[in-house]
């Protein structure tokens, strides 16, 4: 959630940031008006205490005549805090509600628009010409079929559409691409996290998931449990409650998870092959860090990714996410798109998000530093970027890296991981 004084103190700016994303911005002025009655409510439960307290002390000493009426006064003063506490309470809860619908403010850099209004800001790599090599490329599908790597006929037979087997090389070549990620990862400084799959609703709320992405997560209702989309949300969720002292900081941690999307709102969109599946495997980088670190680590994390999708050999694009395609948390999102040749464009492998200090205030999530002799306690920033999403690298690799007779070229990166392989080969039908 956002800073409720930065809404005082400059309403304008939160307004501006919900029109950017194409948000209600009627929701400011809701808020702003729940927050005056929040406080006004809250001064008149302190007076009401304060002149019940007094009152308390003055009827052990009153006259026998003078007692009657302060008993009277003080049955009154009972029914009044017990109303105020009651109001004070309920306009608590209508701000804290209204603060959870209101998005993260928007870095003042970050282009206007919905999903298509991006800015590209750097590209990577060589887009192959299939036609000058003498060969129509293949899709990953029919390529990973043909290697024996993809099965998505029995996994539509088992679990239903968007859902899929990766066999044979298909398997070792997800272990070899979470092994990579991984070592780059860890050399870099990250902790290696294997982390929880379901969570309770505070985590996932407190990350900014049951907003407008509600649709998209999975809930086990007799448990009361969510399924997790990204291992993002057990990582913001690991210093719930905590304080960090500030020369801890910053803080990194690789985790890796089976995420899970119902992919509600993208009927129809990609259903061919495994680039949107229902689960998938997924390698999160996730820090920690001051809140003046927060731009400085997001350009950290987009580098980490860069090193990576070119250790990989693929050609691809940096974008800066327009306001309607942030999120609710992000305040600044870098996606890394690669080329897929059967497509004729560049796709989201990757992404680096900034959220400030947003998800640390609903997950309270704090850092202790100490500032003129005197420790201060303010809430730190948290950063989010893929290193490797599974299934679409796989399809990435897959496409770019073919050769005429449907084998594929392994990435040097990779070779270590599978054996010295380098290249996978069609298998025998």
């Amino acid at each position: 959630m956002i800073d409720l004084r930065l809404l005082r103190e400059d309403p304008d700016r939160v307004r501006a940031s919900q029109r950017a994303r194409g948000e209600d911005v009627g929701l400011v002025d809701a808020l702003l008006s729940a927050d005056e009655r929040r406080r006004s409510s809250g001064v008149r439960f302190d007076e009401l205490r304060s002149e019940q307290k007094a009152l308390g002390k003055l009827i052990p000493k009153a006259t026998p005549e003078e007692r009657a009426s302060l008993l009277q006064k003080a049955e009154q003063l009972k029914t009044d805090v017990k109303a105020a506490e009651a109001e004070q309470n309920e306009a608590d809860e209508t701000a804290k509600n209204l603060l959870l619908q209101l998005g993260n403010i928007v870095h003042e850099d970050v282009p206007v628009g919905g999903e298509e209004d991006f800015v590209v800001l750097e590209t990577h790599g060589t887009i192959r010409d299939f036609a000058a090599e003498g060969f129509e490329p293949k899709d990953h599908l029919e390529l990973g079929e043909a290697l024996g790597a993809i099965d998505v006929e029995r996994g539509a037979k088992v679990s239903g559409s968007r859902f899929y087997y990766l066999t044979g090389v298909g398997a070792l070549l997800e272990l070899a691409l979470v092994n990579a990620a991984i070592a780059q990862a860890t050399e870099a400084g990250f902790v290696p996290m294997l982390t929880p799959a379901l969570v309770r609703p505070r985590a996932m709320e407190g990350t900014g998931f049951l907003g407008q992405a509600a649709e998209n997560v999975y809930h086990l209702e007799k448990d009361d449990y969510y399924l997790v989309g990204t291992s993002e949300v057990p990582l913001a969720a690991y210093h719930m409650d905590e304080i960090i002292d500030a020369d801890k900081l910053p803080l990194r941690y690789a985790g890796f998870s089976p995420c899970f999307r119902r992919e509600a709102g993208t009927y129809g969109k990609d259903t061919r092959g495994i680039f949107r599946v229902h689960q998938f495997d997924k390698v999160e980088m996730f820090s920690y860090v001051a809140p003046e670190d927060a731009e400085n680590e997001h350009k950290r994390l987009l580098d980490w990714e860069k090193q990576w999708l070119t250790s990989l050999e693929l050609p691809f694009q940096v974008i800066d996410v327009a306001t309607g395609d942030l999120g609710a948390s992000a305040s600044r999102k870098f996606d890394c798109e690669a080329w897929i040749p059967t497509q004729g464009k560049y796709r989201e492998l990757t992404s680096a998000s900034n959220c400030d200090g947003f998800q640390a205030r609903r997950l309270s999530v704090r850092m202790r530093e100490e500032q003129g002799g005197k420790k201060t306690v303010q809430p730190l920033a948290t950063l989010n970027g893929t290193l490797c999403a599974v299934p679409r690298t796989i399809v990435a690799i897959l496409e770019n890296h073919q050769l005429a007779d449907g084998s594929v070229r392994v990435p040097e990166v990779l070779r270590p991981y599978l054996g010295g392989r380098e290249v996978l080969e069609p298998i025998a039908k």
